[in-house]
């Protein structure tokens, strides 16, 4: 399925889950929301002075009204609003999360993290109920890249380098960012067979483990698939 396809019944939602200070104008979740039928923005209020029980209950809210399997497409404080969903939301494999895309994950443990994070520390280290990845870039001024490579093991994600891309926000100039539609394509075909039938945990993790692989080499490496 083409990123840009009408969306397909039998495919997950795709909801977007903003940071602190929300995805202005510019940024490729923004960006994607506006170009993919399939994707919804979490509306999780409280922008700049994030709530982490608030937060998580908003993106509980949303899963739920979907009426729909979802993929989760999360960026820096709003990968930690996910990984606080499903440690506070426990659910069967797949089910009603799908998969997830968690960009750039904000290190809300580190010693001079800002106050504004202070109520998602410390970091959940369940592995996540649902296939992900965890994409981050290797001068990130909110994570270091050791520390993101942590986290994608403590949740089981696979870990994909982005390279010195800063944040992997507007600011970092990517526009609509063809590398993470490529990656959330990735998450979407780990996640189902778009015919309705979903994966099982074994089936999801193998074959998102050799599409990971071979998106880094193709988009960050610059090696062939």
């Amino acid at each position: 399925m083409s990123i840009f396809s009408p969306h397909d019944e039998h495919s997950p939602i795709v909801l977007t889950v903003p940071g602190l200070g929300g995805s202005g104008p510019s940024h490729w979740q923004t960006l994607w929301e506006q170009s993919r039928p399939d994707t919804l923005r979490v509306e999780l209020g409280m922008w700049n002075t994030p709530h982490r029980n608030s937060w998580v209950t908003k993106l509980d809210q949303a899963i739920r009204q979907a009426q729909a399997p979802v993929v989760l497409v999360a960026h820096s404080l709003g990968c930690l609003a996910v990984a606080w969903w499903a440690e506070l939301s426990p659910q069967p494999f797949g089910w009603p999360v799908a998969g997830a895309l968690l960009v750039a994950p904000a290190d809300v443990d580190r010693s001079n993290a800002p106050p504004e994070l202070a109520a998602f520390h410390p970091t959940p280290t369940k592995p996540l109920p649902f296939p992900s990845i965890v994409v981050a870039s290797s001068d990130d001024p909110w994570v270091a890249p050791e520390k993101a490579r942590e986290l994608a093991g403590a949740w089981g994600s696979f870990f994909v380098d982005a390279g010195p891309q800063g944040h992997l926000n507007a600011a970092s100039g990517i526009g609509w960012w063809e590398e993470g539609q490529a990656l959330l394509d990735r998450v979407l075909d780990a996640a189902s067979d778009r015919t309705g039938k979903f994966r099982s945990a074994a089936d999801a993790r193998s074959l998102l483990a050799i599409s990971a692989t071979n998106a880094a080499q193709a988009h960050y490496l610059g090696a062939g698939a």
